[in-house]
């Protein structure tokens, strides 16, 4: 497959030849939604918890007497029918992680990144050139490049003037293609990757890779 590779003036500058195993895969529903699932399910922290009517602090005391109050026969301040009480049924602590087989999970990330490129939302640049970090000329790049308002940044490695540039952005994120994922993919209407993100990506998921 050829894509276009822009400047950051937003010009074509040439052609490349950018890899189908990576960037054209048909696009497998079941596998992506099982992987966005897995990821939300792995981000929860599990940590949510209310009381039962065993675990209540209230006195132990009967609340009125047995008879001749017209009033039901009611014994505990800790009965979940009554405010302040016990929950029923309430949440508890508890994992909520999945598991996934790697080959469906890099399924599922070449299946995000192959209809990103399909719907012509994936834009390739040469390089971001940042001396140091400038909010105004990230926004003058993306805007040139002609990037949506929710657009994700991925560079080969690391970059801090990349990183400084676009915190502040509304709508931006930026991203290692290391940790590429299908969530933040799918959840942001454009992907700008630098050339060397692009061949980084083929090198981690192409067929080429010896752990496919």
């Amino acid at each position: 497959m050829e894509i276009s590779v822009y400047s950051l003036a937003g010009e074509v500058v040439k052609q490349i030849e950018i890899s189908d195993h990576v960037f054209g895969v048909p696009f497998n529903e079941a596998v992506v939604h099982q992987a966005v699932v897995r990821q939300q399910a792995n981000a929860r922290q599990g940590t949510a918890k209310t009381k039962t009517r065993g675990e209540v602090s209230a006195t132990g005391a009967k609340l009125f007497r047995q008879k001749h109050t017209g009033q039901a026969r009611a014994g505990s301040r800790r009965s979940p029918i009554r405010r302040g009480g016990g929950i029923v049924f309430g949440p508890r602590p508890r994992s909520y992680r999945q598991a996934m087989p790697k080959k469906m999970r890099r399924l599922a990330l070449r299946c995000a990144l192959s209809v990103k490129a399909k719907d012509e939302e994936l834009k390739v640049v040469e390089q971001f050139e940042f001396l140091e970090p400038r909010a105004r000329e990230m926004q003058k790049v993306l805007m040139a490049l002609g990037a949506p308002s929710s657009v994700l940044l991925v560079t080969a490695g690391p970059e801090g003037n990349v990183i400084k540039s676009a915190r502040n952005l509304g709508g931006v994120k930026t991203m290692p293609a290391d940790i590429l994922n299908v969530v933040d993919i799918l959840s942001h209407r454009g992907l700008l990757m630098t050339e060397a993100a692009v061949r980084r990506a083929e090198d981690l998921w192409g067929a080429s890779s010896a752990s496919l």
